[in-house]
């Protein structure tokens, strides 16, 4: 198995940056396609960014695409998420995830993950 935690969340102002990370536990870390997912209120859950285990292949949605990046540093067991120009729209809870080896295929799907973090909670003002 594999425990998430994450941090980083807060509250801030449209046009700002915050990078949230999220913490792994255990050696399964390695090999597993890590995502992000948010929620804002009233809404969907929706993906956000996907990062396979090696590193050199990440996937973005549309309207996070060229403001976010997603990476990884295995050696720490973290996955990051660098999010800038922010706006109020960005206002969510934010999870990382971890699909294992053989999963993922298809990395903006959430079934295709097997582990999830608490989340953590963006408030981006105007």
């Amino acid at each position: 198995q594999v425990q998430l935690v994450e941090s980083g969340g807060d509250l801030v102002q449209a046009g700002g940056s915050l990078r949230l990370s999220c913490a792994a536990s255990g050696r399964t870390f390695s090999g597993y396609t890590m995502g992000w997912f948010r929620q804002a209120p009233g809404k969907e859950r929706e993906f956000i960014a996907a990062i396979r285990w090696s590193g050199d292949i990440t996937y973005y949605t549309d309207s996070v695409e060229g403001r976010f990046t997603i990476s990884r540093d295995n050696a720490k067991n973290t996955v990051y998420l660098q999010m800038n120009s922010l706006k109020p729209d960005d206002t969510a809870v934010y999870n990382c995830a971890a699909a294992g080896p053989g999963r993922a295929a298809r990395p903006m799907e959430r079934y295709n993950y097997d582990y999830w973090g608490q989340g953590t909670q963006v408030t981006v003002s105007s």
